[in-house]
């Protein structure tokens, strides 16, 4: 007899692994993909068509290829053995490179769709352009990309599981192991529900940080 109880906890036993990839990706590729995006505009051709490059590479490879390079490159490259101690470094950095591309699109294109009168207008107030981006540009922006942004968090979410590829257990490997185990497919259900929920209380939470940056409604 399935002891749902036992699984749940078995299950939220790897739950931790997965919020620490999630919640470390964020924190870093968040401010990462809007240092890259900058670079992405630049108006000098090398350093632009470089950083474009970057991006289209990383954001059309898969990530799972991504952490294999990461956590096996040092050794092939360089002839480092790094050991089990690497892992977890090389799984964030992955990560948080990789969403920071998508980041960088996103904030490039939200920069980008600022109108150019408003760069003018705060020109003539006197603003330097460190406080035209600040006061003027940046707010606005972010209030255009938190629907992306958004959905990029809730992909992440999901992401997670592909630590799997070089032998993470977070909480998808876990119930997959337990699944195998018991013989029954309860334990994915189970992962399956927490992702959901996660999910919802991300949108949740954004939909909340959305609607206080709708000023004049």
């Amino acid at each position: 007899m399935i002891n749902l109880n036992s699984i749940i906890i078995q299950v939220l036993g790897g739950a931790g692994a997965s919020l620490l990839i999630f919640f470390s990706t964020l924190v870093i590729s968040l401010p990462l993909g809007l240092l890259m995006a900058f670079p992405r505009m630049s108006k000098i051709k090398p350093i632009n068509y470089i950083f474009g490059f970057v991006i289209s590479l990383l954001r059309g490879t898969p990530l799972m290829l991504q952490l294999i390079v990461w956590y096996y490159g040092p050794y092939y490259i360089f002839g480092a053995t790094l050991g089990l101690s690497w892992r977890v470094p090389a799984i964030i950095i992955g990560f948080s490179i990789n969403y920071a591309a998508y980041f960088a699109e996103i904030f490039r294109s939200g920069i980008q769709s600022i109108p150019v009168g408003q760069y003018e207008a705060a020109s003539v107030l006197g603003y330097s352009r460190t406080q035209t981006f600040f006061k003027i540009v940046f707010p606005q922006m972010l209030k255009r990309v938190i629907p992306p942004v958004t959905n990029e968090i809730i992909t992440l979410v999901k992401d997670t599981s592909l630590a799997f590829v070089i032998t993470y257990s977070e909480m998808f490997t876990v119930a997959k192991q337990i699944a195998a185990a018991k013989t029954t497919i309860v334990p994915l259900f189970v992962a399956g529900s927490f992702y959901y929920i996660f999910n919802y209380l991300v949108a949740f939470v954004m939909e909340k940080v959305e609607k206080a940056f709708n000023y004049y409604k």
